[in-house]
């Protein structure tokens, strides 16, 4: 079974009073960074606050019936009617498109994926069958039940750029991150070290809904019943420790920041086989 690498107590998760305090209901973790916890997912916000219509980019769509708590957040975070410039993915499961196409459409708004998620945000092609057998715990075992079909984003849908730049997040790059999925990308700030890394690691253990539900923080490969690519899950993990991380904000999970989640992030990548790959993948 796959093991969790702890982070020691130099990193740290941010402050959930100082969040309450501002009325958001988001956790803010850069001045123009900020992510919510959707039941079981992540969603970020990307722009600077009350900076208006047009100015801010939603990073994924979270689960079905959240359309509601991702509006209510924007508009208090960027002001009323406010827009997103787009919606950028970080891979196109269906924890993170379940309010996808709703928003979409209410915002007339671009959604920007890797061309080899495309084939699952066109309506073309599903999603491989989940593996329930790896992980261990009742996520994994009801995983079979877990949407799987394509969405079709329709003439919204455009390809993120091969020169790695994001259009709608000025200073940022995508970095192609598969295993969880083929076009599987997470999203990197170099001027303060800031990493969104969707499930290309992740800092609960997703597998079980006792650890979903506490949110301890520890970091985790992808979620493995829906990982069918373990080498390229790896190498993304060790691309992205490559990178010296200070704050990441991952699909699921707590946000962590500081030099003992740099450290554990490091040891994931070095004994990635050993703590996140099931046995016999």
């Amino acid at each position: 079974m796959a093991q969790q690498i702890p982070i020691g107590p130099g990193a740290d998760a941010f402050d959930a009073a100082t969040d309450r305090a501002r009325g958001d209901h988001l956790h803010e973790i850069a001045h123009d960074v900020a992510y919510q916890r959707l039941a079981i997912v992540n969603v970020v916000f990307i722009g600077e606050p009350q900076a208006g219509d047009r100015t801010w980019t939603l990073i994924d769509a979270g689960v079905y019936g959240s359309a509601a708590f991702i509006r209510n957040a924007a508009r208090k975070r960027f002001g009323a009617d406010s827009r997103p410039a787009a919606i950028v993915l970080t891979h196109g499961h269906f924890d993170h498109t379940g309010v996808l196409l709703d928003l979409a459409e209410e915002w007339d708004a671009p959604v920007y994926a890797h061309p080899l998620e495309h084939p699952f945000l066109n309506g073309t092609e599903s999603y491989p069958a989940p593996d329930p057998s790896v992980g261990g715990g009742v996520m994994a075992l009801l995983s079979p039940l877990y949407p799987r079909k394509p969405i079709d984003v329709g003439a919204r849908l455009r390809v993120l750029p091969e020169d790695g730049s994001v259009p709608t997040m000025p200073g940022w790059t995508w970095v192609h991150t598969p295993g969880h999925t083929p076009g599987h990308v997470s999203f990197w700030r170099p001027a303060d070290r800031l990493l969104v890394a969707g499930d290309a690691f992740i800092t609960t253990a997703q597998e079980s809904a006792y650890a979903v539900a506490l949110q301890e923080p520890e970091l985790h490969g992808p979620p493995a019943y829906f990982t069918p690519d373990w080498d390229s899950a790896r190498e993304s993990v060790r691309r992205l420790a490559a990178l010296t991380p200070v704050t990441a904000v991952t699909g699921h999970g707590r946000a962590m920041h500081g030099p003992d989640f740099a450290a554990s992030l490091t040891q994931l990548a070095t004994r990635f086989d050993e703590v996140a790959r099931p046995e016999g993948r």
